[in-house]
């Protein structure tokens, strides 16, 4: 019985703090035709406070850098790169042994698809994140998204 009872303590310990992990950051998801069956889906990142969020490329092993995984769709090409758009503060930090790059306040980030046909579909997913400040790194986040396109 105690055992149980503290699974229980640890799981709302966890669930508090990957909530707190994911107040921390604001998601918005928009997509916009930029050519005949391609558009560009952009994916902010509004940080609040003094947090910031670890790029694609974090610099070195440690942090968990920001990740995009895309549910497979067939009616969508994507790019094979997702683009980020921002101030990129690249800072030595000795706690993680080297370089790291990240971003402050806000960061966009833009992956190109291209729509086979004038179908309507969508580009779901869910980015992974991690977010830090001089004090401390909350626990890495996961946010699930569905953005409209075609049509």
């Amino acid at each position: 019985m105690k055992k149980l009872f503290l699974f229980g303590i640890v799981c709302l310990i966890g669930s508090v703090a990957l909530a707190q992990s994911s107040k921390a950051v604001k998601w918005t998801f928009s997509s916009k035709k930029t050519a005949a069956n391609t558009y560009e889906v952009t994916m902010t990142a509004a940080i609040n406070g003094d947090y910031h969020i670890y790029a694609q490329n974090a610099g070195v092993e440690g942090p968990l850098p920001t990740t995009f995984t895309y549910t497979k769709n067939p009616l969508l090409t994507l790019e094979p790169k997702t683009k980020e758009v921002g101030k990129m503060v690249k800072k030595n930090e000795p706690v993680w042994g080297g370089d790291v790059n990240y971003y402050e306040k806000t960061v966009t980030f833009v992956q190109t698809v291209k729509v086979k046909g004038k179908l309507k579909t969508n580009l779901a997913g869910k980015v992974e994140f991690m977010v830090c400040n001089e004090e401390q790194c909350l626990p890495p986040s996961e946010v699930e998204f569905s953005v409209n396109i075609g049509g």
